[in-house]
């Protein structure tokens, strides 16, 4: 067994029952974005975290310890991926990229934006041309260091 297995298990397991992301984040007690980075391999849970999981998704206490475990983070299983959807935002970063680098930095100054001291948000924002995806990334920013 791996992180993998349980990974595949908790989607099974939320197709079988119909669960969606969000009432299982509402168990969870953290955002939906995050709770579906957990489920999804992507993010490391509390042991009160991995309980809550577990019992939603019918884990074993070996397979809850999985979800304890600091995981390989970065799920794409090509360079550049060949998803519709993920692929867009890969786009995304390939034409604006330089764009927000160029902004961040000049707002900022010389650092990063952190993924780790990060949220996101994503919302459905209704347009009568067609919904829209509203999606709010936020994260601290580390200037680098003099030394």
């Amino acid at each position: 067994m791996n992180r993998l297995d349980v990974t595949e298990k908790i989607i099974s397991t939320k197709v079988a029952k119909g669960l969606t992301w969000a009432g299982v984040a509402k168990k969870v007690g953290q955002s939906k974005e995050w709770t579906t980075a957990l489920c999804l391999g992507q993010m490391t849970a509390t042991p009160e975290q991995a309980k809550v999981v577990g019992k939603i998704f019918g884990l074993t206490t070996e397979e809850q310890k999985w979800l304890q475990v600091v995981p390989y983070k970065g799920s794409l299983p090509t360079p550049v991926p060949t998803d519709p959807l993920i692929y867009r935002w890969y786009e995304i970063v390939s034409v604006y990229g330089t764009t927000i680098k160029e902004l961040i930095h000049e707002e900022f100054g010389d650092g990063i934006m952190s993924a780790i001291d990060f949220s996101m948000d994503i919302e459905r924002q209704a347009d009568p041309k067609g919904d829209r995806v509203n999606v709010v990334l936020s994260g601290k920013f580390l200037p680098y260091k003099q030394y």
